[in-house]
């Protein structure tokens, strides 16, 4: 847990650029953007993996979801429509082992993604 990139920017170690926190969610804006607005939303819990979730996280799972409704329609992105995407583990395309949202829009996205 030590390398969690993203605990380090919870706890401020790395810097980010912030768009919204609570007591238990932090959003900040992707250094590597795929689309104009690309937020990644957390729990400031560390859990790895959609795998690693129990029955106590629902309502955590659901404030990330919130958050992203919440996040969308500051950035003037939820009247044209977003895609809120968490992927799980290698193959699934997971890069950080601690479950996040990545919050995508303000372009039309094509399906399948790439």
């Amino acid at each position: 847990m030590a390398d969690d990139l993203f605990l380090k920017i919870i706890n401020r170690e790395i810097p980010a650029d912030i768009v919204y926190e609570t007591d238990e969610i932090l959003a900040f804006r992707d250094i590597s953007p795929k689309a104009p607005v690309h937020i990644l939303i957390i729990p400031k819990e560390h859990i790895k993996t959609i795998n690693d979730l129990e029955a106590g996280h629902a309502e955590m799972i659901g404030k990330l979801f919130l958050a992203a409704a919440e996040i969308a329609a500051k950035e003037g992105i939820a009247e044209n429509g977003y895609r809120v995407v968490m992927n799980c583990n290698q193959h699934g395309g997971q890069a950080v082992y601690h479950i996040h949202l990545h919050l995508l829009g303000g372009r039309q996205m094509g399906w399948p993604p790439g």
